[in-house]
């Protein structure tokens, strides 16, 4: 795609070096861009194209608002950019906070890294949280595909970038759900329970981990971990395929350069392990009702028990309407389904969850039919499993495209997993995407269980301080001391009285030629330093 843009568009999306790099010399500016971006890539994403990607995006923006993942956590180049924000609002400055009312986040990664940067900035909870726009540089790449983003790896030359970007300027925000999950279990007197990635941590999984023994969530005798995803949870058959993927790209990453060599791959493991065959190849305790009961929450406060059938071997809690390569499990049900079962369709925004149950790999592939779906269990706020004594050793769990064994219990002891609703952020999404807001005008009815998309603020008491938190990201927080000098610069303005703005839209420095800007810093200055000695 040939994209003519001219060197003063790529204005629109440059963030001038001062507003990220602090102590860089003020620059004399026009107007201000109408689609500041920061930019993260996983370099390591899609073999080679997320390095290429990292150059194209650096010969073409400002060096500072480009970041390797690799390199730099994103919580820590946000918590920086916030900061730095507030100092240059606080002294004047006319450029700051039009930044940061128009700024955008690109992320270019797998679906763990884009969950990574929305857990981050859910986390930090910001003031004016940016929107976040994805690029597919993973294999299944279900997070972009479910907001038009497309799911086959992008183009990293100059021309591809630069279509990417103006889809950014054009794009719409949208709210999306985000998903927490505790899990905790009696600490073993033998071996151990915790998590086991495919033979080291993805990155990705870093909100997914045992809370520390200061942690208000942490019990004594009893192991808790803490974690939480955008687009899926899922247990069973899928799970296992997953990991032995992964695995295998640990071991072997030159054999998973591009995307349709692991897709290939990711079939072949499917068939290998036998999932086409399950109920000849794998015994009954692998199915989901043998491993654990399940409850749902559908009206806040009432906890019922969900029946599994004893034929499910996986299952799916869906938020976005992509799972495993752009597939949607929960489909769109019909107006019976919806008066008889009290179901609706797949909304990212409903503070609702999809659970979808599947049998073997052949009930899968009937998600590739027109109106195909897998077999719908339910709609709920929360869910929570429990794990007991069982036939199993362990079962394979996956969050968002990012798998792990789960040791299951040995003795009388039970393991539970409970998944909440926690809050909500903005997300960029292209006209005309799959993903559909309760909110649309389009939208056929309001979901059943939701009040026009409110949540009670005492309900939102009543959670608890797990319920708000990934654990990506501490919350972002105003120095005190900026805050009382914030205050007092507030006071003292007030005391000055209105004072007129200048026309030209240019930034001010300490050495301005202007002589009525200096006599103007001059006079605050001297309140100051009046108001702080008294």
């Amino acid at each position: 795609m040939n994209v003519n843009f001219e060197p003063h568009s790529l204005k629109e999306f440059n963030i001038p070096a001062y507003i990220l790099a602090p102590g860089s010399e003020a620059e004399k500016l026009g107007d201000v861009p109408s689609c500041p971006v920061l930019v993260f890539i996983n370099s390591k994403s899609g073999g080679q194209l997320g390095g290429d990607l990292l150059l194209t995006y650096r010969s073409l923006l400002n060096n500072h608002q480009v970041f390797d993942l690799g390199g730099e956590a994103p919580d820590a180049v946000l918590r920086r950019l916030y900061l730095h924000l507030e100092t240059l609002k606080l002294n004047g400055d006319e450029f700051a906070p039009k930044i940061e009312e128009r700024l955008k986040i690109i992320v270019a990664g797998g679906d763990g890294t884009a969950g990574w940067l929305l857990g981050v900035v859910s986390d930090l909870k910001l003031s004016k949280p940016p929107p976040i726009a994805t690029v597919p540089l993973g294999t299944g790449n279900n997070l972009p595909f479910a907001f038009g983003w497309g799911k086959k790896n992008p183009g990293t030359d100059r021309d591809s970038v630069l279509a990417f970007l103006d889809q950014v300027r054009k794009a719409k925000e949208m709210m999306i759900d985000s998903w927490h999950i505790l899990m905790r279990m009696k600490a073993p007197t033998e071996g151990s329970f915790d998590p086991i990635a495919p033979l080291e941590l993805p990155h990705s999984l870093h909100a997914f981990q045992r809370v520390s023994s200061s942690d208000e969530l942490n019990m004594d005798g009893y192991h808790t971990f803490q974690g939480g995803f955008w687009n899926y949870f899922s247990m069973g058959m899928d799970a296992q395929v997953s990991y032995a993927f992964h695995s295998e790209r640990k071991l072997h990453p030159e054999k998973f350069k591009n995307q349709l060599v692991n897709q290939s791959t990711y079939a072949k493991l499917g068939c290998t392990q036998g999932w086409f065959f399950a109920s000849l190849v794998h015994p009954s305790s692998r199915n989901i009702a043998q491993l654990a009961k399940v409850k749902i929450m559908k009206k806040h406060g009432e906890w019922q028990d969900l029946t599994i059938p004893p034929s499910i071997r996986s299952i799916v809690c869906l938020n976005l309407p992509s799972f495993s390569g752009g597939l949607n499990p929960w489909g769109t049900p019909n107006k019976n389904k919806r008066r008889d079962r009290d179901l609706t369709p797949p909304y990212v925004d409903d503070g609702l969850i999809e659970v979808v149950g599947f049998r073997d790999a052949w009930h899968g592939l009937v998600l590739l039919a027109p109106n195909g779906h897998g077999r719908r269990l339910a709609q709920a706020h929360r869910i929570k499993f429990e794990f007991h004594k069982g036939a199993a050793e362990h079962t394979f769990m996956r969050i968002d495209g990012e798998p792990w064994k789960q040791p299951l219990p040995v003795d009388d002891d039970k393991v539970v997993v409970e998944i909440s609703n926690l809050r909500q952020v903005k997300i960029l999404a292209t006209h005309g995407c799959r993903s559909r807001s309760v909110h649309d005008p389009s939208s056929p009815t309001t979901p059943h269980g939701q009040d026009d998309g409110e949540r009670d603020s005492d309900e939102e008491e009543s959670v608890g301080e797990e319920w708000r938190k990934f654990g990506a990201a501490d919350t972002f927080k105003i120095p005190d001391e900026m805050k009382v000098q914030k205050a007092r610069r507030s006071e003292i303005a007030e005391s000055l009285g209105p004072v007129s703005v200048p026309k030209e839209n240019v930034q001010v420095k300490v050495n301005d030629s202007s002589s009525d800007k200096r006599s103007r810093l001059q006079r605050l200055q001297r309140f100051f330093s009046c108001y702080k000695n008294k």
